[in-house]
């Protein structure tokens, strides 16, 4: 669910970014009260060798034409066509004025009553261009004609307005300057990628760099698509055609290259395939910098690489990234944001492409657009995810680590405590039990006011030799043998033990084995450990305290529940349970519970405690399960 909602973010704000960007100039227009569209003109076509001060044949055959059907693809034997326009009166207007959005030719003149008006000359490749005509005041209705000559398209493909020239030029501007202001966007922001992508290491930094290209190379193709840039600064035109080209052989190798790379390289055909294109692109690159030079003569050469050549590879190339992306996003559903994103570009810049095949009148590219967007969208989506996931790996390793830093001390101050218990603990025992003997034997001769202190000293001598054996307990906890043991059957036997010390408290014992839970230990060292928890709970709780026993199977385990309702513990008190010397009685040695965890240890169980100051203590241990028939089979498992 989670990642339909990113998703679908990322749709609602794509397309809202893209329609802001497509309706901003029709919606900004609507103001224009005064202006008039012109919605028919008619053409006639120009044949090859006519003078260029030639006149159209007025009474020649002229052909009707509308935006819809513009009759803008120059004919076979024609360089070009005229057109005529008839312009209403421009009596109403203070500062009259004409506008075209989108033309086609390379050079343009326009005569009005037989003398000419304006001119334009292009030398560069580019045939779309505007065309902002100023007017002067006319009663009666005027006719202009437009001598419009170019290579494959000369001609009107949108409504012509009449009105207030000011008004007419911020139109203009209007219009072209989303495209400027977001290509020049994805420029500045490739320019952040490529200087961010030094940071990373080798491996990554190719990937980046594909990725810094295409981003650029689509903000320079977005720049130079539009006609402004060829309105207002014709002598770069030739430049702009240029990068417009160069931009291209670049976008769609990076492209292929950031894809094949980004699904971690599981389909190494596509890299041969890769520098098959290469090797095109390069080969058409070198044809269009020799046609710049050179001229007309290379001109179908580089038509046909660029665009009878070029588009269906670009089709073919657009629809593998396709399959590429959607059979990703089915394997991955980490990556079906990005899988999505460049889906959705790659169907875009395909639809484009389809759709100049497939309509009679020229296909304005804006899809690819929405394409790009989407999918600069998800990256960014995809690093704020990355940087989210790092930040909280971060914490992850930090408490990670904080634990182990944790677990290596009290490993160590085990180890220690073991060598030192296995060292001592003998040599220490045998001269406590002779002074035991002989304080004995000094306390029946001694006078009665004597014996209580022989009795003291005796009964420290007994709680050293307690601590003594279970420094022995701890340095050595391993069992000779494991048999099976019955949890109902080892509890029932605990609870009959611990029940008169838990009366003797003030408290109340409560065992529940509602099955026969088999595992494997030694009987005697499971009772000590389980002892040890009962009696630090016996402790613990003051009147009318409760014990509570419950054990029960879980995942192959047994898992056996001791909880109390004594006085508690602070965090920072059960972070330290189990280390050796720490102890939350007055005279506690910590021995005893750290005893406990190591035979529960050996007998491959785990020890956890929860609790709550004020509420009690509970103690979850547990051990593996084994089915009652290997227990028949074999009742004692060999160490």
């Amino acid at each position: 669910m989670k990642r339909f909602h990113l998703i679908l973010v990322l749709l609602i704000f794509g397309g809202a970014a893209f329609l802001a960007l497509l309706l901003y100039p029709y919606i900004s227009s609507a103001e224009d009260s005064n202006s008039m569209p012109i919605t028919t003109w008619k053409v006639q076509w120009i044949p090859i060798g006519a003078p260029e001060d030639a006149q159209p044949d007025i009474d020649g055959e002229w052909i009707s034409a509308t935006a819809e059907h513009p009759f803008d693809t120059i004919p076979n034997g024609k360089i070009g066509a005229w057109i005529h326009l008839t312009v209403p009166p421009t009596t109403n207007l203070s500062k009259p004025g004409l506008y075209i959005e989108r033309l086609y030719a390379m050079n343009v003149m326009i005569y009005e009553n037989g003398k000419p008006v304006y001119q334009v000359n292009h030398s560069f490749d580019f045939e779309r261009t505007l065309l902002q005509l100023p007017l002067d005041h006319k009663e009666i209705t005027s006719d202009l004609y437009l001598r419009l000559t170019a290579k494959e398209r000369a001609g009107i493909s949108s409504n012509i307005q009449l009105g207030e020239f000011p008004e007419i030029s911020q139109k203009a501007i209007r219009k072209e300057l989303p495209d400027l202001l977001l290509g020049g966007g994805f420029v500045f922001l490739s320019l952040l990628m490529f200087l961010c992508s030094w940071y990373l290491n080798l491996a990554q930094r190719s990937t980046a760099l594909a990725l810094t290209l295409f981003v650029m190379c689509s903000g320079i193709l977005i720049m130079t698509y539009s006609a402004m840039p060829y309105y207002y600064f014709p002598e770069l035109g030739h430049f702009f055609v240029f990068i417009f080209d160069t931009s291209i052989y670049i976008l769609f190798p990076a492209l292929l290259y950031f894809v094949t790379h980004i699904f971690e390289g599981r389909y190494p055909w596509i890299k041969r395939m890769f520098r098959w294109l290469v090797v095109y692109y390069l080969i058409s690159f070198c044809v269009m910098v020799c046609y710049k030079i050179i001229g007309t003569p290379l001109y179908s050469l580089y038509a046909f690489l660029t665009l009878w050549l070029g588009a269906p590879l670009i089709i073919g190339q657009l629809i593998l990234i396709s399959v590429l992306a959607f059979r990703n996003a089915m394997q991955n559903p980490n990556s079906l944001i990005l899988s999505l994103g460049i889906l959705i570009l790659a169907l875009s810049g395909m639809t484009d492409l389809l759709l100049l095949y497939a309509i009679d009148t020229f296909h304005m590219f804006n899809l690819w657009k929405l394409g790009i967007i989407i999918l600069i969208a998800s990256l960014v989506m995809i690093l704020n995810r990355r940087i989210a996931s790092d930040y909280a790996r971060l914490l992850s390793y930090s408490k990670e680590l904080e634990l182990y830093n944790h677990q290596l001390q009290r490993t160590e101050k085990m180890q220690i405590i073991s060598e030192l218990a296995a060292s001592i603990a003998h040599e220490v025992r045998n001269p406590l039990q002779v002074t035991r003997g002989f304080l004995q034997l000094l306390s029946g001769k001694s006078v009665e006011h004597d014996k209580s202190y022989f009795a003291m000293a005796i009964q420290e001598l007994d709680r050293a030799s307690g601590i003594i054996t279970d420094f022995l307990t701890f340095a050595k906890p391993e069992l000779d043998t494991r048999i099976a043991l019955n949890l109902q059957h080892e509890l029932a036997q605990i609870e009959t033990m611990m029940t008169p010390l838990v009366l003797l408290n003030n408290g109340e014992l409560e065992v529940h084995v509602p099955e026969p839970l088999i595992i494997l230990g030694n009987s005697s060292k499971f009772k000590q450990a389980l002892i040890n928890i009962i009696k630090n709970s016996i402790e613990s709780i003051r009147e009318e305290g409760h014990i509570t026993i419950n054990a029960w199977a879980e995942e192959g385990t047994a898992v056996i529940r001791i909880a109390d309702n004594g006085e508690g513990m602070e965090p920072e008190q059960l972070e330290k349970l189990g280390e050796p010397y720490f102890s939350t009685k007055t005279k506690g040695t910590g021995l005893g519970l750290m005893v406990t965890f190591r035979i529960i240890e050996v007998m491959e169980g785990t020890l956890k405690f929860h609790s709550e100051k004020g509420k009690g203590t509970e103690a979850i241990v547990r051990f593996p399960l084994v089915s009652n028939t290997s227990s028949k089979k074999s009742a004692v498992v060999p160490q």
